[in-house]
């Protein structure tokens, strides 16, 4: 009998039963005097003991505020020390925290803060071209005229409190390093009789995902999902208390806030962040500087990192693991950051915010082949499932939709019981809207997101294919493939190419290399050579972007 699609992680490990803050306390205790945090550009350098004692400190001072159990505390900031003591601080104070992304203007500011019914907004004074507190004096004000704690703006009826990091200051805000002067003796007691009576099930973060479309939807998340996946995702990286990983990924994405600077503290390792934002110098002299162990990042910021023209000037020698995920590998990318940057231990990971984030990772012993053809094997205590259209099992090595289920998967949206129903179904399992297959060995295959695939006169393509094959072309540095209308095909093929500095080529020398070995109808009609590619902040290239944009360029609107 042939076997189904489905996949379930095994592990002698049980589930962790606790609290970020009881994880927090735990790691702290057993490693005082190693290295937490380290953040060079701000020189701060915390052991486990200095974290934890300024962490209590900031935790009172919320409770000294005013801030009850599951009240929501916004923060819209780029990476900083300052993110890392409001995340594990409104953890052990039983506080939701709501991560903003820093691009984010007023209207989805406003959008966010209302979504959840934020009490509090910690906030940096700005990022890069990004004067925040500017954009918050528009939104309310009345904030000129009021004490820190005492807004009553209509626009954000809830909001109470504006607390500023660095110089943020003015008439209305609360600066974030007087926060813990507010507490008392017995803010201290009531955080330790709140920290004791926290549960694990308990909601513990917002994190918004990024639609193409329509408003944001508020992914719930508790300390169960995080705390666990954060473990066992540092487990299959081998963390120990000797490692030292980079983060240069945002904090307001789960990729920095679980998969970086809560697997450290799961695992007892120490975090690095590099720069507010990614900087491929800062976080290669970064490395370099701290003897960094790990390494986390998509893989478009390990090609900015590869192609610094000093690159060969850093000494990357002490790195050995870290993640690559949020997008594709080649495999010409994957030699070169297994070789050049001395990651042979590197991960490919898988996963959705709302499943807290990773389902599926590789080994670090895993192949070259198995880390850019496919995601892994499931993670310990999680279940996966590839479905066809009637939501029946598929065969192994046969395509569907993949969904989820376990402890890592989200209660839900935030106060959007429709949504959320929509994406969980009543046996627990949640549609990720991507297609893939597993092997015989439980090896997972990203084919690509459903709504990406091409439908070219009847034929199912999938855009990761013909990337996967323009790779091999020895002057390609990068591609990404769309679908642009066509009014005989209903889609046509485009590709958009970056080729190595200093390479020239022609469409036609690209659909030369493809006739032949790859089908008539997978060659490119359209091709663009870029120097870059719309992206997210998080590294992520926005396809829907790269669409309209090829559309208008090329007049296919009407079709």
């Amino acid at each position: 009998m042939s076997e189904l699609s489905y996949v379930h992680g095994t592990s002698e490990t049980p589930l962790i039963g606790a609290t970020i803050g009881a994880i927090f306390d735990t790691t702290a205790a057993r490693c005082r005097n190693r290295d937490a945090l380290v953040v060079p550009y701000q020189d701060v350098r915390w052991t486990y003991g200095e974290l934890q004692q300024r962490v209590d400190a900031l935790a009172a001072g919320f409770i000294a505020m005013g801030l009850a159990t599951e009240n929501r505390i916004g923060i819209w900031s780029p990476n900083n020390a300052e993110w890392i003591l409001t995340q594990f601080a409104a953890a052990k104070a039983g506080l939701i925290l709501v991560n903003i992304n820093p691009a984010y203007r007023l209207a989805e500011l406003e959008y966010a803060l209302n979504k959840t019914a934020c009490k509090a907004l910690i906030f940096a004074p700005r990022l890069r071209n990004s004067d925040y507190l500017t954009m918050l004096r528009k939104l309310l004000p009345e904030l000129h005229s009021c004490k820190p704690g005492y807004l009553r703006e209509k626009t954000v009826p809830n909001l109470r409190w504006l607390i500023g990091l660095d110089d943020a200051s003015c008439d209305g805000v609360l600066n974030f390093n007087s926060i813990p002067t507010l507490s008392t003796q017995a803010n201290h007691e009531q955080l330790r009789r709140r920290s004791h009576e926290l549960q694990f099930d308990d909601l513990i973060n917002i994190q918004f995902t990024s639609g193409t479309t329509g408003a944001p939807k508020a992914a719930t998340l508790t300390h169960h999902n995080i705390v666990n996946n954060a473990y066992f995702v540092g487990e299959r990286m081998a963390l120990t208390t000797d490692d030292r990983v980079c983060i240069p990924v945002p904090m307001y994405h789960c990729f920095g806030m679980v998969l970086g600077s809560l697997c450290c503290v799961t695992q007892g390792a120490t975090m690095v962040f590099p720069s507010e934002g990614f900087d491929s110098r800062a976080t290669l002299q970064t490395i370099n500087d701290e003897h960094c162990t790990a390494l986390h990042g998509v893989p478009t910021m390990f090609i900015t990192m590869l192609d610094e023209p000093d690159f060969t000037t850093f000494d990357l020698s002490s790195l050995r693991t870290g993640i690559m995920a949020g997008a594709p590998c080649a495999e010409e990318l994957m030699k070169r950051v297994m070789s050049e940057m001395h990651l042979d231990q590197i991960t490919i990971a898988y996963g959705m915010t709302e499943t807290g984030p990773v389902s599926f990772q590789t080994s670090i012993d895993d192949s070259i082949g198995r880390r850019v053809q496919t995601v892994g094997r499931v993670l310990p205590h999680v279940e996966i499932k590839i479905v066809d259209q009637n939501k029946r099992i598929v065969q192994r090595d046969t395509a569907g939709e993949l969904l989820t289920r376990g402890y890592c998967v989200m209660p839900g949206y935030w106060e959007d019981e429709e949504k959320t129903n929509a994406a969980i179904d009543n046996a627990g399992w949640i549609a990720s809207g991507d297609s893939a297959v597993i092997d015989a060995q439980g090896y997972c295959q990203i084919v690509g997101r459903l709504k990406d695939m091409l439908i070219r006169g009847g034929e199912n393509i999938f855009p990761r294919e013909i990337e996967e094959f323009l790779y091999q072309h020895p002057k390609i540095d990068q591609v990404e493939v769309i679908g642009v209308p066509d009014a005989k095909y209903g889609e046509e093929i485009c590709a958009w190419i970056k080729l190595h500095k200093g390479e020239i080529a022609t469409e036609e020398e690209v659909r030369t290399f493809c006739r032949g070995k790859i089908a008539h109808f997978k060659i490119p009609r359209y091709i663009l050579f870029v120097e870059e590619f719309p992206m997210t902040v998080t590294g992520k290239v926005q396809k829907y972007i790269m669409r309209e944009k090829m559309a208008s360029r090329l007049g296919l609107d009407a079709a």
